[in-house]
């Protein structure tokens, strides 16, 4: 599982319980964010459609349909000085568009 707050991996050993944290962050990890079947384009943000509607979604719940999420771990490329950032080409982008020639 992913967690919703930080992106790092959280292992998974038995059955998440509703008091369970990220051991990186500390954020909840029995929460909206952290289920698979958190959706924020479905209504109520979840595609699980007899789930009760949950306020906080980052909040510990008691959803009975909580399952962790399977999404997959970003690791972020680490640049070096010499190499400029994706935002550093983006906006070299946007300024040539306003260069005269």
């Amino acid at each position: 599982m992913v967690c919703h707050s930080c992106g790092r991996e959280i292992k998974i050993i038995g059955a998440i319980r509703r008091r369970d944290e990220c051991p990186h962050c500390k954020a909840d990890a029995y929460c909206c964010k952290n289920c698979r079947f958190f959706d924020p384009g479905k209504s109520n943000q979840c595609s699980e459609s007899q789930a009760d509607y949950v306020k906080d979604k980052d909040r510990a719940n008691f959803c009975d349909f909580f399952q962790p999420n399977n999404r997959v771990v970003l690791v972020k490329k680490s640049s070096s000085p010499s190499t400029p950032s994706a935002q550093d080409d983006v906006k070299k982008a946007f300024d040539a568009l306003f260069k005269k020639k």
